[in-house]
């Protein structure tokens, strides 16, 4: 694992942004993030015979109705053999394109210090996604559309953590993710049948409303915990849209927070923290005047016991919806 050390007070938050030199003094807590359970299994061989049966019954009707009714009835029932055959092109997965390794290993590394103004654009900011996150256990390539070009690679790890990220949108054999980088709201496709992706579903979702400086911490539907939060000055506010947990990493020396949790969203009025790419955190304060207030360079300032409480029991890639 990746080690990382936290900025000093003084500076601007940079939980993303340390120096490769910098980051021995931190521990990441990839190894502390609750099991997750396994991915799902591959069904779509029992579905195509599922499929195939019921056509052929269909086909079967079919033909008992030619021989028995009038033939005005003949073209319902070429209709409904049609729309079987529409059904089933449709249930059909799009080949990704071909990456070799080495065209995988010259793509843009998708982390949070990257920047893909060509990504797709994440296509409903405001809506909650369902809690599949997706997890590569090796570089893979993400794609514009599926079945079109790679334009950059997934690494497996983040800032020392696993990567997990939520996934948007899906097709069959495809999801939508959203992505860890600039510009905020990035996002591609995934092959989602590739065997080097992991699956898991997260029951957890985090809510900011800025206006009123509340956290919610949402489980399975259902408000379990809200705390007053501190989050942007007007001059540098905190974003809004779906963003996601990206890491965790503990400080061994802290010096405003014990564990940073960075998420995949960036200052829009800073390009840096301090010399890193400006990446928005959840973290603490020592003092407890920064809650309830616009207080922050982007961050959103949490109270210890929601510190706590997030790092422990939300695992990474957890959606975040901020308002």
């Amino acid at each position: 694992m990746g080690k990382h050390r936290m900025p000093d007070p003084d500076e601007h938050e940079n939980p993303g942004g340390d120096s490769t030199a910098d980051r021995g003094d931190a521990d990441s807590r990839a190894d502390e993030q609750p099991p997750r359970p396994a991915g799902r299994g591959r069904v779509r061989i029992l579905a195509l015979l599922v499929a195939a049966a019921a056509a052929a019954a269909l086909t079967a009707v079919a033909v008992a109705s030619r021989a028995d009714t009038p033939a005005p009835n003949a073209p319902a029932a070429a209709a409904a053999a049609d729309a079987t055959d529409t059904a089933a092109e449709t249930d059909q997965v799009v080949a990704p394109a071909s990456v070799t390794g080495a065209e995988l290993a010259a793509l843009p590394q998708e982390t949070t210090f990257a920047d893909l103004p060509t990504a797709p654009k994440d296509p409903a900011p405001d809506q909650q996604p369902g809690g599949l996150v997706l997890h590569p256990k090796t570089a893979v390539p993400l794609y514009r559309a599926p079945g079109a070009a790679a334009i950059a690679a997934l690494p497996p790890t983040q800032l020392g953590s696993d990567t997990w990220v939520p996934v948007i949108g899906e097709q069959p054999g495809w999801a939508m993710v959203l992505l860890p980088g600039r510009p905020n709201g990035s996002a591609a496709w995934l092959y989602r049948d590739d065997p080097r992706v992991d699956e898991a579903r997260t029951p957890y979702v985090l809510r900011v409303d800025r206006a009123a400086y509340r956290l919610e911490l949402v489980k399975d539907g259902a408000t379990v915990r809200t705390w007053t939060v501190g989050v942007g000055k007007p001059v540098s506010p905190t974003p809004a849209g779906r963003a996601f947990v990206l890491a965790s990493i503990r400080d061994t020396k802290p010096t405003f927070s014990p564990i940073v949790l960075p998420l995949s969203m960036h200052s829009d009025t800073y390009t840096t923290y301090g010399g890193g790419p400006g990446t928005i955190a959840v973290h603490t304060w020592p003092t407890d005047g920064v809650y309830g207030k616009s207080s922050s360079d982007g961050c959103i300032r949490v109270p210890p016991d929601a510190l706590t409480t997030i790092s422990r029991d939300v695992p990474l890639g957890t959606p975040v919806l901020i308002r």
